[in-house]
């Protein structure tokens, strides 16, 4: 692995048998994959010319870090306290979307977890996250209309997406932000907190 300064950019190379230029943000920093007869040149170049894009996404994830650096895990009274509250604000949302959804459900499970925001099973049962309450509200109607698409739908086709739109046209944004800022959340986790 090689090492260069871009003015003033500091990127790791590491060049390989493949065949186009590729850039990487990661938690070392900037990364260019390169195939192997590329000069440092032409890496310098592309470099600059993706300028913009490096710049905006080394900002991103020096933001994350920080972010990350500052999470405050909660304690598991304040867990405990988010699920009591999670079961009656998501019970409340899921309420008001089955009908616009036009589905009906049988129970639903508020879990403490750290792979999952949302799932629903063939007969009719949901779960969610207790963590959906820390994010923003329209996160959390983003995972239910998900949810109860499922009970018409239980795949991820277009068909199913379809649905999920014309109920709730913000979805895209929403799952946009959770993809994004989902990881935060799970890291509230107690640490010792095994999964429910």
């Amino acid at each position: 692995m090689e090492q260069f300064i871009t003015d003033p950019i500091t990127c790791k190379i590491i060049r390989s048998s493949r065949k186009t230029l590729a850039l990487e943000i990661n938690a070392d920093g900037l990364v260019v994959r390169a195939p192997k007869h590329v000069s440092d040149a032409e890496i310098k170049f592309y470099i600059q010319k993706h300028r913009n894009w490096i710049e905006k996404n080394l900002k991103k994830a020096q933001e994350r870090q920080t972010a990350e650096e500052n999470i405050v895990p909660l304690t598991d009274e304040e867990l405990k306290a988010l699920a009591k509250d999670a079961s009656t604000v998501i019970k409340e949302r899921v309420e008001y979307y089955a009908p616009k959804v036009g589905v009906t459900y049988n129970r639903i499970t508020i879990r403490n977890q750290r792979t999952k925001w949302g799932s629903c099973s063939g007969k009719g049962n949901l779960n969610f996250n207790c963590l959906l309450l820390l994010a923003p509200p329209e996160v959390l109607d983003s995972v239910v209309v998900h949810e109860l698409c499922h009970l018409k739908e239980m795949n991820h086709s277009e068909k199913f997406y379809a649905e999920v739109l014309r109920v709730y046209p913000d979805y895209p944004t929403w799952n946009r932000w959770l993809k994004d800022n989902g990881s935060l959340l799970i890291k509230r986790m107690p640490k010792y907190h095994k999964e429910k």
